[in-house]
């Protein structure tokens, strides 16, 4: 039983975590507490090239790390200025591997719910290549905000609107131009509706390890894992919140 959960920030992003933590504190049986962010409380001289290993080489090798003194040292500064980061795609199994050694307490009783700025990914054993994720369950939970942008796959409408501006310059636009061009329901970079998003993912983290399930199979639950936008939205924020079963757990009171 999850007694305690401690949820750790990600400053550099606009996700509320005290609203997360609010909306959280409604639904579980547990003391909520709102922490700084896990990369400067539990930060050690090692960490940077625990990052260092989990660096994602190529989309289709699993093999990740470097041991570059470049890359180590860009890690290091990264750990001290997260506003200077980014472009880089991490092994999720290996970054949590590397935060559970730090976290103060291996109890289970005690979530630990860590907020990223980081995108996250795990290896597709049956396609031979990497997969961003918002989420990567287990003890502590990471949780990818920059995924939530990144690892679901955009509406039909914004690769149809992709091929043809590639058709007629010669070159994929940036990612800004289809954003505003494109007519379609999905999340971007520092969107203002990212909090509500994330509040399905972090009960997630909870419910898996109260109960060991991962992700509901109903499409309209909060707890579900949909792999395109189109899903997310619907999932995280219409209704219903919940599928019956879920909702009979976190659904008392109402959205």
């Amino acid at each position: 039983m999850v007694e305690q959960i401690s949820l750790y920030r990600a400053p550099t992003t606009v996700t509320d975590s005290e609203r997360l933590a609010a909306w959280l504190d409604e639904r579980v049986d547990a003391d909520v507490t709102v922490r700084e962010r896990f990369l400067d409380r539990h930060a050690d001289e090692a960490l940077p090239s625990a990052f260092a290993q989990a660096r994602v080489r190529s989309p289709y090798e699993p093999e990740t790390g470097s041991e570059m003194f470049g890359v180590v040292r860009y890690e290091k500064r990264a750990l001290s200025h997260p506003e200077r980061a980014g472009g880089v795609l991490y092994d999720g199994r290996s970054l949590q591997d590397a935060l559970r050694k730090r976290l103060p307490t291996g109890s289970l009783d005690h979530a630990h719910v860590v907020l990223l700025d980081r995108v996250l990914g795990t290896w597709g054993e049956h396609d031979g290549r990497w997969h961003k994720r918002v989420s990567v369950l287990g003890q502590p939970a990471l949780i990818s905000v920059p995924g939530l942008y990144e690892a679901p796959a955009k509406p039909e409408s914004y690769y149809e609107a992709q091929h043809r501006h590639a058709l007629l310059s010669g070159d994929t636009p940036p990612r800004e131009v289809l954003e505003n061009e494109v007519d379609g329901d999905f999340l971007v970079e520092d969107d203002p509706r990212t909090t509500a998003a994330l509040q399905g993912y972090v009960l997630s983290a909870i419910h898996y390890l109260a109960t060991g399930e991962a992700f509901c199979d109903d499409e309209r639950c909060r707890l579900s894992n949909p792999h395109r936008h189109p899903g997310v939205i619907a999932a995280q924020l219409r209704a219903p919140a919940f599928c019956p079963d879920h909702d009979a757990m976190y659904g008392n009171r109402r959205e």
